[in-house]
């Protein structure tokens, strides 16, 4: 085991002993200077100070943007209440009109049984005083019927009951009469 142990310590002093180095430094060394290089030069060349007003014109950039998100979401929120408003309006104007259109029809509807009603009583009027003026048409005509049948009638009772001498005695009797007053 002890063997072991000094070949190990052997192999790693090997190892280390053909490592390459520039300048008694190792490679590991060498890419930290060089980063320390780089830091210092972008220090002295106002490499932060660029960076920085690098993100602070993003920010700035991020924060109009931000802000002109707000402004449009404020302007649609105002146009969105306008407009729901709008609706409202537009809505209760409809209820309106509707409500009008059904008034407006039951008022038609009465007029129109109202003025059936006048139409009707006007015909019925009109047909009873047809009706009326019919009947006394007839009426009119039976009595002169009767009238021309009793006048005949009477002619006829007259001319067989009375004679010659019976009429000449009434002929003297009216002319007699005549000079007087009644």
């Amino acid at each position: 085991m002890a063997d072991m142990m000094v070949m190990a310590a052997t192999a790693a002093s090997v190892a280390v002993e053909h490592e390459p180095t520039a300048w008694h430094l190792s490679a590991g060394a060498w890419v930290a200077v060089g980063m320390l290089i780089v830091l210092l030069i972008g220090v002295f060349m106002k490499a932060p100070q660029f960076i920085t007003g690098a993100l602070d014109r993003k920010i700035a950039g991020i924060r109009e943007q931000l802000a002109t998100a707000e402004q449009l979401r404020k302007e649609a929120e105002a146009l969105k209440a306008e407009y729901e408003a709008k609706a409202r309006d537009i809505h209760e104007e409809v209820e309106g009109l509707r409500l009008s259109a059904r008034r407006q029809a039951q008022e038609i509807l009465e007029k129109a049984k109202a003025d059936a009603g006048a139409l009707i009583a006007r015909h019925a009027a009109m047909a009873e005083e047809k009706i009326a003026a019919a009947e006394r048409a007839v009426l009119a005509e039976i009595r002169g019927s009767a009238a021309d049948a009793a006048a005949k009638a009477a002619a006829a009772i007259i001319a067989a009951k009375h004679d010659a001498a019976a009429d000449k005695g009434l002929v003297d009797k009216t002319i007699a009469g005549l000079g007087r007053p009644n």
